[in-house]
């Protein structure tokens, strides 16, 4: 396959995929099917037909808006959409056509939808990370960079950091300061980078966490009350790790620590 046409081809699959993300973020945290019923408008119910269903370019030819009561579609469908034709570009980019590529991919789509539940409803569903925990231990028998023990670390070193975090937390405080969402994603997490990403991810997303939260408080004014969901944080931390762990990790080991 041509570079040109592969890279056409990986871009319109992950806008395609993007619009059955759209259906899950909208339909899971309402515990609904997300095969049956058909889309349909959220407002008058009206079926959306095929040719209103194209990614992107149906959103721009209705100019985001409802064919049958033109209520404004959110922008959310069209950026779900394409952040998920970047990253499965981005992926084919990165690994080709190796075992990683289809790996990679699905973990970050899984990624995406708990970013935007998280940040909606303020959870992560069972229904990605309970699951994503066996499966991504069974991918470290297929990935050639993680070995199965790696993985199972990576399993036990994500739910148990972050639960002693939140032991500690209600410990000191009285109060509950992480959700037991978040401990499922890490150790999903683990199972799919092993302890090494898991370390990375803790690293990264609290870092950039505590810099956009803090930025956030002092915008909104509600100092240390404002409640930021760590899901999409999380998230960011471990596809860096996909795309740049290694170099990261070797930027800051020896280029930062021992110049």
């Amino acid at each position: 396959m041509a570079p040109m046409l592969a890279n056409t081809y990986f871009f319109l699959m992950g806008l395609c995929i993007g619009s059955f993300l759209n259906v899950c973020i909208h339909r899971l945290p309402a515990g609904r099917s997300i095969v049956h019923p058909p889309s349909a408008c959220t407002v008058c119910e009206a079926p959306i037909h095929w040719y209103d269903n194209i990614p992107l370019l149906s959103y721009l030819l209705l100019r985001g808006r409802c064919r049958g009561c033109r209520t404004a579609i959110s922008v959310r469908y069209p950026i779900v959409e394409l952040l998920t034709g970047l990253f499965a570009l981005a992926v084919w980019l990165r690994f080709g056509w190796q075992i990683q590529t289809p790996i990679y991919f699905a973990l970050i789509a899984a990624l995406l939808v708990i970013t935007f539940i998280d940040i909606d409803h303020r959870i992560i569903p069972d229904a990605i990370s309970l699951p994503g925990i066996p499966i991504g231990f069974a991918c470290s028998f297929l990935l050639p960079n993680l070995h199965w023990t790696e993985s199972l670390l990576g399993i036990v070193i994500g739910g148990g950091s972050l639960l002693a975090v939140a032991w500690g937390y209600r410990l000191l405080t009285g109060k509950e300061g992480m959700g037991g969402g978040d401990i499922k994603m890490l150790a999903m997490l683990g199972a799919f980078i092993g302890w090494q990403g898991v370390l990375f991810t803790i690293m990264a997303s609290s870092f950039i966490g505590t810099a956009v939260g803090v930025a956030v408080m002092i915008r909104m004014g509600k100092g240390m009350k404002l409640a930021v969901p760590f899901g999409p944080f999380l998230a960011i931390g471990a596809i860096l790790y996909l795309f740049f762990g290694p170099q990261l990790i070797d930027w800051y080991l020896y280029g930062f620590l021992m110049p």
